[in-house]
């Protein structure tokens, strides 16, 4: 069985293109279902965040309305209850050896545009990953996350790769709306990503060689299916 490090975001707010400060952090069904789906194929997950903070969950995405219903939200909330040891306790991601693992998982949230995007430890580890061939899976708004991996010349490793992300219009119809302080699909594609989506709300899996990435939080288990089978080519 695999070692697999699920990166999280640390931050706990986004500030939106108006300058207000909107709460957030990870979304409740995208950690939830790749971990356990993850763990229950029987590979070991470790969490990392930036500087080893405990990542925030989305309070929105603890509602019923957001997860589907009452049910789904008090089991998203009863599982992370269960993992709350491993999520108070994270890697330090600048601590992290890229060699340790075998796939790097990245659920989203509005969280990755604010810390993410921007993180060179996670740009060196990116690199280094994909120079290995190690799986890649970020989901949703957490392909932010590779848009870290630029190098000196500002060359963006993913130039050219086939990709999806969370859409520009989910995020008009059904995220932060047009107060969103940058589109993560569009910045994708101005950097040269070959971005591939699929309806609205629908669960969307591109794979590309060792990157594998997921529309939307429907994606979820998807993505982490498609990672437990890459791991057994």
């Amino acid at each position: 069985m695999a070692k697999i490090l699920m990166v999280v975001s640390a931050a706990d707010s986004l500030t939106m293109r108006d300058g207000s400060v909107h709460p957030t952090g990870y979304w409740a069904e995208e950690l939830v279902a790749s971990h356990h789906t993850l763990r229950d194929a029987g590979h070991t997950v470790d969490f990392a965040t930036p500087g080893g903070v405990k990542p925030t969950v989305d309070q929105v995405s603890l509602t019923a309305e957001a997860a589907g219903s009452l049910e789904k939200a008090d089991d998203f909330r009863a599982y992370i209850a269960a993992i709350d040891a491993e999520l108070s306790h994270p890697l330090v991601l600048a601590d992290v050896r890229t060699a340790d693992y075998e796939a790097f998982v990245m659920p989203g949230g509005h969280g990755p545009m604010a810390d993410l995007a921007t993180d060179a430890d996670l740009g060196k580890i990116l690199i280094e990953a994909d120079q290995a061939g190690r799986i890649i899976a970020p989901f949703c708004h957490a392909p932010a996350g590779l848009l870290s991996a630029t190098d000196d010349n500002g060359t963006f490793l993913f130039t050219g790769r086939r990709l999806t992300v969370f859409t520009d219009e989910e995020d008009l119809t059904g995220g932060t709306g047009p107060n969103t302080p940058w589109f993560v699909e569009t910045v994708l594609r101005d950097k040269g990503a070959i971005v591939e989506s699929g309806p609205a709300w629908n669960s969307h899996v591109v794979r590309d060689r060792n990157l594998i990435t997921g529309q939307n939080p429907q994606s979820s288990e998807d993505v982490a299916k498609e990672v437990i089978a890459a791991l057994a080519e």
